[in-house]
């Protein structure tokens, strides 16, 4: 947590007041956002599924990531009824629908650039 008043958090404000391309990366910014997001939209939308499809990631880190995607809208928690423990699943808000297609479409970039596109200069 950083302080209001630090000179990080005024450039962050300053950069969500310019465009809300900052704003849009900040809610999705972190290593496994866009990836839990895709796996949930996939129907991996419970905690163990999801740590099943992204082993790499801690349950600490992915507990964390699933909270600031629920502050952020686009994911909500839900009880499952009539199951012992109580069960939870992670939905998709509307927000976050709208987000999965933006998510593929970066992935095709970066798949094309990846897979060894030239890159030139051009002129605006």
């Amino acid at each position: 947590m950083r302080k209001e008043n630090s000179t990080n958090s005024i450039n962050e404000q300053f950069l969500f007041q310019v465009c809300e391309l900052n704003s849009a990366i900040a809610m999705i910014g972190g290593r496994w956002k866009s990836q839990i997001v895709y796996s949930i939209s996939q129907g991996n939308n419970r905690f163990h599924l999801l740590k099943r499809e992204l082993p790499n990631i801690s349950e600490q880190v992915l507990g964390r990531q699933l909270k600031e995607l629920e502050m952020h809208a686009i994911i909500v928690k839900q009880e499952i009824p009539e199951t012992v423990p109580v069960g939870v699943e992670y939905i998709l808000t509307n927000k976050g629908l709208d987000l999965v297609p933006i998510l593929e479409s970066l992935c095709n970039w970066g798949k094309t650039y990846a897979d060894g596109k030239e890159i030139s200069v051009c002129k605006i």
